[in-house]
């Protein structure tokens, strides 16, 4: 599996971005996706996952009530809609994709995708 990510950018604290991971190959049902921030540093941390088939979603506290996850199977893709965003939403976003049914865990990952940069300034 390949992913790539793409929709970082930057913005100002209040605004919104979307976050896109395109995977390749036929499985993609068959993978929890999640998405991970880096911001320099610091270590990766958990922002969002959802289940292969969509049914069940889970969230960093930090971002509960302003960051949605959401994956299209017929397009191979997972999203991530950014809303209310704040300077500490500033880092890396990664995309990575596991043959679990969901998980918070990195280690729990199979694959990642390249990142892409979040800037949100105040």
């Amino acid at each position: 599996v390949q992913l790539q990510a793409s929709g970082g950018g930057l913005v100002q604290a209040g605004g919104s971005l979307r976050l896109s991971c395109a995977a390749s190959g036929r499985t993609f049902s068959s993978y929890a996706m999640g998405w991970f921030r880096q911001a320099p540093g610091k270590e990766r941390e958990f922002v969002a996952a959802i289940s292969g088939r969509g049914g069940s979603t889970y969230y960093a506290d930090s971002v509960k009530g302003r960051f949605t996850i959401s994956r299209d199977n017929a397009k191979n893709t997972v999203y991530l809609q950014m809303n209310s965003l704040e300077p500490k939403d500033t880092a890396v976003y990664y995309c990575a994709a596991g043959r679990v049914y969901v998980a918070v865990e990195p280690s729990q990952y199979d694959y990642w995708g390249q990142g892409t940069q979040v800037t949100v300034s105040s």
